[in-house]
């Protein structure tokens, strides 16, 4: 009998379309890094769950990876309508700073309008090059973490007995 994995695809298109619209709202995503692992814990879960063969924590590792990416994608689209909030709050943020820390170097309150205009395509891809690499790997430590959690364990030979192979 020649029992096949099952696809991974499905279960971190899932997973990491979980993780990425929970990271991409703006309230709710400051727990950003929560959840893609638990997006990818989620893939993971999903995966194990159809499959009927014992899967490993380096199975988990490449579907959590995988829903990192999704994740990251969904974010990054997600991000577009809300930029002009971000940036909104992202002021409101420095100058209440400002009010409070009298040592700010000169110069700062220039800072954000240099750098904060309208969204551009190249900053658009440097973003999500990163947050992909970022989130990959937070979500192989979700993926394993999830399939430590919710994989088939293997079952162990009784106590007393040879394990011997023909």
């Amino acid at each position: 009998m020649n029992a096949q994995k099952p696809g991974m695809f499905a279960p971190a298109l899932i997973g990491g379309a979980v993780a990425g619209v929970l990271s991409g709202i703006p309230i709710v995503g400051c727990l950003c890094c929560l959840w893609i692992i638990g997006g990818a814990m989620l893939s993971a879960y999903l995966l194990s769950k159809d499959s009927p063969l014992v899967l490993t924590s380096g199975d988990g590792a490449i579907v959590g990876a995988f829903a990192g990416i999704v994740a990251a994608v969904v974010h990054a689209i997600l991000n577009i309508p809300f930029y002009a909030l971000n940036l909104a709050f992202f002021r409101r943020v420095m100058d209440t700073m400002a009010e409070y820390i009298e040592e700010l170097p000169s110069g700062w309150n220039t800072l954000l309008e240099r750098s904060a205009g309208p969204l551009s395509l190249p900053w658009f891809f440097l973003g999500l090059i990163i947050n992909s690499a970022l989130y990959a790997v937070l979500g192989a430590l979700g993926g394993i973490i999830g399939m430590a959690l919710f994989g088939k364990k293997t079952p162990r030979p009784p106590l007393g007995t040879k394990n011997e192979t023909i």
